[in-house]
């Protein structure tokens, strides 16, 4: 590799080195990886399923061992990936374009925050909003370790405001910057060398600064296979969870059984929707359903805001958000100093930060592919702050109308019977738990309870489209229009494959497993930050080019 390569255009010398089969029945995707690919998946699902229990005994091992050894190094490695992004929007990098000098946004920037949202937490969001916040809230240490150790060292023992403050403060930690630096630096890094550099749209084009010309060899093949993995086994994992809510969802509508008939019901119709969002393309259903999620969402929100106690709500809103903006440093380099503690924080941060890292490079290309002809500052104000913000305001909405009914409840704090679901692990039915108390009306209930549930599944198939559209385009070396039939292969497949395991009972299990993959994918995100900032670092090109349009913009 040459600095002079690196700085200029990195696309390769010869259309060989991407070695995508150009007739055939793999035309348009490499031959090697799609074979290795199907592979992977294939012998993933079968080993875990005919050794059901020993797999999920051996991840869950290694889970805990990496949770219990590695906390600061996880701790550390989202902190790093903060203040990069911080660094990167404030400084004269910003004004780099994600792509030639004279290109433009494809998408509008309210498209745009649509889609990367929806990529990224929408239906996390639906599920946890309102159970995370309670469970922080209780004292009762029901898993036999504490339940917010933040609150417990700030002493803040009581069922009482200055605990649910802690409680949704910690929430917006874990689904708040830190997660969504995550995702900026892997988006950042491909849209840079993709679009910038002209390498391929793929994950192994961000270590081209450290391999150079090896990324189109067997490390490059092995980087993005992680990729497809994480990505497939997210998706498929995300989409069993998601869809026992969606039947609590039914249950408490139409009375239908909640079951595995009505869960994998939920899966064909969800898979088939999804695919066929994804094969037609970025510019058309993902991009429709996607800001059709935030309208319906606004209507949600504002079910909460104007029926739940209105005062109050902004009240916490304000005051907690200013909360987490000032202690989101601290909280976010703490690490725990004891076994109970440990345990917690293993079983909650780590947990999500692992969660974040393992789902990068599926949001973190989503978000890329769209994000052509964005200026950098643009691009990481936008993909960390706005969703952040909105999530922010997500949580207090949904978690401080429960935690309103649980501290003012008739029988005492405590007694609303939301916070019970939660304990018992009922987290699905905590959403419908807390509609249900908010209004007399059985129509008004009714109405948004099945807002919520259709929003459940609208959520998730903008994340399970935009993940079919980042496996085939991984797959075909970077191309971001990749065959539809293969769309149709991989859409269809992940969900087949959540069917399969939700059946086999290795949901769990498969998570889990994801949750390991994050390791050695954590290790690639610590290179392609190295990376990009060297890359960036050379570029006299793009310093000259931003002086030059200065004047266009």
């Amino acid at each position: 590799m040459t600095e002079g390569k690196e700085i200029g255009t990195g696309a390769p010398d010869t259309a060989a080195a991407l070695s995508v089969a150009a007739t055939g029945v793999w035309k348009g995707l490499h031959p090697g990886m799609a074979l290795a690919a199907k592979g992977m998946v294939l012998v993933f699902v079968v080993l875990s399923v005919a050794f059901l229990d020993q797999a999920g005994v051996l991840y869950s091992e290694v889970r805990a061992w990496i949770e219990s050894t590695l906390d600061w190094y996880y701790v550390l490695t989202v902190c790093v990936a903060v203040f990069v992004s911080l660094f990167l929007m404030c400084s004269r990098y910003g004004n780099y374009r994600l792509g030639d000098d004279d290109a433009r946004p494809e998408f509008s920037t309210f498209s745009w925050l649509a889609m990367l949202f929806s990529a990224g937490l929408g239906i996390g969001l639906l599920f946890f909003s309102i159970a995370e916040p309670l469970y922080y809230l209780d004292n009762s240490a029901p898993g036999g370790y504490p339940n917010n150790p933040h609150a417990d060292r700030a002493g803040a023992l009581l069922l009482d405001v200055q605990r649910a403050e802690h409680a949704v403060r910690v929430t917006y930690m874990h689904w708040g910057i830190h997660a969504w630096s995550v995702y900026v630096i892997v988006g950042l890094c491909l849209a840079w060398f993709g679009f910038r550099k002209k390498l391929p749209l793929t994950l192994r084009s961000a270590l081209y600064p450290v391999i150079g010309d090896r990324i189109y060899g067997t490390p490059g093949h092995l980087v993005d296979l992680l990729a497809v993995f994480g990505t497939v086994f997210g998706v498929a994992t995300s989409l069993g969870l998601g869809v026992k809510q969606m039947g609590a969802g039914l249950d408490t509508l139409f009375g239908l059984d909640p079951g595995i008939v009505t869960q994998i019901g939920l899966i064909a119709a969800i898979s088939t929707v999804a695919t066929l969002s994804a094969v037609s393309g970025v510019g058309r259903g993902i991009r429709i359903i996607s800001e059709w999620n935030v309208y319906l969402t606004v209507v949600l929100l504002g079910f909460f805001l104007f029926f739940g106690p209105t005062q109050w709500l902004l009240g916490f809103f304000a005051t907690t958000a200013g909360d987490y903006l000032w202690a989101v440093i601290p909280m976010g380099f703490w690490t725990a100093a004891d076994d109970a503690t440990e345990t917690w924080q293993s079983n909650w941060t780590v947990f999500y930060w692992g969660w974040w890292i393992s789902w990068a490079p599926f949001v973190g290309m989503f978000i890329a592919r769209i994000s052509r002809g964005r200026k950098l500052r643009e691009f990481v104000a936008g993909a960390m702050f706005v969703p952040t913000g909105l999530g922010v305001f997500w949580i207090a909405l949904l978690g401080g109308n429960a935690i309103h009914l649980e501290l003012w409840a008739d029988g005492g704090a405590g007694t609303a019977g939301i916070m019970d679901l939660v304990r018992g692990g009922n987290l699905e039915a905590a959403l419908y738990g807390t509609i249900a108390s908010m209004s007399h009306l059985s129509w008004l209930v009714w109405l948004i309870s099945a807002l919520a549930t259709f929003l459940l599944a609208t959520w998730f198939i903008t994340s399970s489209d935009s993940g079919t559209l980042v496996i085939t385009t991984m797959l075909s070396m970077g191309d971001d229009h990749p065959p539809q039939r293969f769309r149709v292969v991989w859409g269809l497949g992940q969900g087949l494959v959540a069917a399969v395991l939700l059946l086999a009972g290795g949901l769990q299990a498969l998570q889990t497993a994801s949750i390991v993959a994050a390791l050695p994918v954590s290790i690639v995100l610590l290179f392609m930050m190295y990376g990009l900032l060297r890359s960036l670092a050379l570029d006299s090109g793009a310093v000259t080019a931003t002086a030059g349009s200065a004047q266009t913009d």
